[in-house]
């Protein structure tokens, strides 16, 4: 018998494939999962290559520990998947595989369990009403696991136990009272999972009438025939879901195996669209539709994880890593609010899912759907070029609805009559709020900074509240009573008086959500308002539950940051106000007008969705600016082709390639020395002929942890000499020394 050798891919920076002997039989194949040992310690790879030969001395060979046969292979498409991601972003391969997988195949210990069915533990009705008087005052565990049970709605017997050392006894005694039920779910079976998921509405008795706009748009993505990248153009509340669904419905029924990927970007949007997708779907089993994201328990994501790799979801619903998911029978991926940054990671391996969704459709020779009511400026001009097919919804769905009155409060006009605003709130929006509490309707006041106030300062001495390890402002945080830093989590408490020269009189500058909602309590008296930001929303479930205070109008005015801007469907919202939009038009960053259009198109559009008259107040002290001009008329179109004509002339993305170099140091004068090397090392490429290179400049915000942090921006019209440049420059990099840690980021978002 010949020897048998693998190359497997490993979670490590270098670049490259790791040559094994392989002892076991049956040998694996590429696709499969491996234990190997690297250094002093055991890990998980990933066999790419199985080969007779190896070049490596066989001295220095070692062998493979064991394969993974509880997971079928993953495939060659996959494979070429993770390799041109890998390729692409300047990054290994293993590092794009391994961390797309859950967990549970991560660790080789648990390879024996994968199979192995999970006890879960369900909260029944009975149990919800009476646990909270059946424990005792003092027992703190007991009440966290009936807290933790309530709020998740389920448990699996391991995350009990993380919570309680005898909650599984304690369980068992709740259920022989008939206050929760057990169940057992096979790893590769999600079916009893999805009682976690929101229940679905029964199936409608007849569907929405379609526009033509979504009649024509839903027949031309039935009849792609291949590859076909389609940006879905859709002002907001004009369909696009039901677009998406009536798609699908086609595809799933004419083929009983194939699958579909619903990309979101953010986990807060999965609830309503896996609701909805549960209703129009509920002839599916119930494990067909399935959700994947960070926010997922491990085991469960190991579950849904597995129901896809196995064929066995036909839907699977995602935040962006589901786009290195595993779909054998993949057939279409759909990519809603296609513009949203969400899906550009900014940590580890620096990816845009929408990018790799129009790479995997390519690749299987599938229809790719973007849908938005603000498409990327490279979406648009790759439309424009007649590379994506353009499809066009003009209105709304709902007959009587009409896009909202969006009018322009102007700040400065308002101080000229004397008509001083309350903390931030001018006098019209005021007095818009009022007419619709009177009038039982719902407003929403949307703030993009959360917490009290961005600075705590000292009129006396001009002292302003720092954090101590990051060259930023620490965020005043009232109701926790806390000075909080956003950037590395440092907290103290409020201080009494100015800590430099002593004075009592330190006063907040700025407002956040917590300051308006403050505010908005004491001049709208008797409105009932909550606040939905990052800092309310921390616990699991907790954003769930109150979006779901807001659709049951137990909510008069809604305060939040963009998590309240896209995507959900208030059909009793009738007035948006917008406050401290101004600080967006004057950023360093070019694509901040893009951004803030888009935010205000799409906060906007929360107005008027269920027939309400709608109307948008935006407070500012520019009402003559372009953006604002274009935001009234609802002319992204128009505003779109400004934009794009003032890159053209700017010689700025989407007609260059741009790469940015980061480096870390222990101080700014080191970071900023590797730059300049590295720099110098590009004389040496010949395709960095055509390319152009910055100078090194500081980062924003230089200090993060006591780490000084700086960058190097490259970039050129031609993407292939882009990417030569990056590949001959990589090892020339590892070579500099002088820095805490460097990353290459393609395409990078913030500049």
């Amino acid at each position: 018998m010949s020897d048998v050798f693998v190359r497997v891919a490993l979670d490590h920076p270098l670049p490259t494939l790791f040559d094994y002997r392989c002892d076991i039989e049956p040998p694996p194949v590429p696709g499969m999962l491996v234990s190997v040992p690297f250094g002093k310690r055991d890990t998980v790879g990933l066999v790419c290559e199985v080969s007779d030969r190896s070049d490596v001395p066989s001295d220095r060979l070692r062998a493979v520990n064991a394969a993974c046969t509880a997971c079928p292979p993953l495939s060659a498409a996959w494979l070429k998947l993770a390799a041109f991601a890998a390729d692409y972003y300047q990054r290994g391969i293993g590092e794009v595989a391994l961390p797309g997988l859950p967990q549970a195949l991560r660790d080789a210990t648990r390879w024996a369990r994968l199979l192995a069915p999970e006890e879960r533990y369900r909260l029944m009705p009975a149990g919800r009403d009476a646990l909270p008087d059946a424990l005792p005052a003092r027992a703190s565990a007991l009440r966290r696991l009936a807290g933790v049970l309530a709020e998740a709605g389920s448990l699996s017997a391991a995350d009990a136990r993380a919570l309680h050392l005898k909650a599984v006894a304690t369980l068992d005694a709740w259920l022989a009272e008939g206050w929760v039920e057990r169940d057992v779910i096979e790893a590769a079976d999600v079916r009893a999972a999805a009682s976690d998921a929101p229940p679905a509405d029964a199936p409608p008795a007849t569907l929405p009438t379609l526009t033509d706009e979504q009649t024509a748009a839903v027949e031309a993505i039935r009849d792609a025939d291949g590859f076909v990248p389609f940006l879905l153009h859709g002002v907001t509340g004009s369909g696009k879901t039901e677009v998406y669904l009536r798609a699908l419905a086609g595809l799933l029924a004419a083929d009983p195996r194939a699958q579909a990927l619903v990309l979101v970007p953010e986990i807060n949007l999965t609830p309503q669209f896996e609701a909805a997708f549960r209703a129009r779907f509920a002839a599916l089993d119930a494990g067909a539709i399935v959700t994947l994201h960070s926010g997922l328990a491990e085991g469960e994501r190991a579950r849904h994880w597995f129901a896809a790799h196995t064929g066995r979801a036909r839907i699977v619903l995602g935040t962006r890593l589901a786009v290195l998911a595993s779909l054998p029978k993949l057939a279409i991926i759909v990519v809603d609010e296609e513009h949203d940054p969400a899906y550009k990671q900014q940590e580890g391996l620096r990816y845009s899912a929408r990018d790799l969704a129009i790479y995997r459709a390519k690749q299987l020779g599938i229809p790719v759907v973007l849908g938005s009511a603000t498409p990327s400026l490279e979406s648009w001009w790759q439309a424009d070029q007649g590379r994506y097919t353009r499809l066009t919804l003009s209105r709304r769905a709902v007959a009587d609805a009409v896009l909202p009155a969006i009018k322009l409060i102007d700040l400065e006009e308002e101080h000229r009559r004397g008509r001083a605003s309350i903390d931030g709130l001018s006098g019209p929006l005021i007095a818009a709020l009022k007419s619709r509490l009177e009038r039982g309707e719902q407003s929403l006041v949307f703030l993009n900074r959360r917490g009290y106030a961005p600075v705590l300062s000292c009129d006396a001495c001009g002292w302003v509240a720092g954090c101590p390890r990051c060259s930023a402002y620490v965020v005043l945080h009232k109701p926790e009573r806390a000075m909080r830093c956003h950037h590395c989590g440092w907290e103290s408490r409020i201080p009494r008086a100015c800590p430099d020269c002593g004075n009592v009189d330190i006063a907040p500058l700025g407002r956040g959500t917590q300051r308006v909602e403050e505010t908005l309590a004491e001049v709208v008296p008797g409105a009932r308002v909550l606040r939905i930001d990052a800092d309310s929303t921390r616990r699991k479930g907790s954003a769930q539950a109150l979006f779901s205070d807001v659709h049951a109008g137990e909510v008069d005015i809604l305060v939040g940051t963009q998590m309240i801007a896209k995507g959900h469907d208030f059909q009793r919202v009738s007035l948006v106000g917008v406050v401290n939009a101004d600080t967006a038009l004057f950023s360093h960053d070019f694509r901040a007008s893009e951004r803030l259009f888009a935010q205000l198109m799409q906060v906007s559009g929360r107005a008027g969705r269920a027939g309400l008259p709608g109307e948008v107040l935006v407070q500012t002290r520019y009402p003559r600016h372009a953006l604002y001009h274009a935001l009234a008329r609802h002319d992204y179109v128009g505003f779109a082709k400004s934009q794009l004509g003032e890159r053209r002339d700017a010689h700025l993305p989407p007609f260059v390639y741009q790469a940015l170099l980061r480096a870390e140091g222990r101080t700014l004068e080191a970071a900023l020395a590797f730059l300049q090397q590295a720099a110098a090392q590009l004389s040496t490429i010949p395709a960095a002929e055509r390319v152009s290179v910055y100078d090194a400049v500081p980062l924003t915000i230089v200090k993060v942890m006591h780490v000084h942090r700086a960058q190097l921006l490259i970039e050129s019209a031609s993407r292939g000499a882009l990417q030569a440049t990056l590949h001959a420059w990589q090892p020339m990099l590892r070579t500099l020394k002088g820095v805490l840690r460097w990353n290459l980021e393609v395409d990078p978002l913030d500049i």
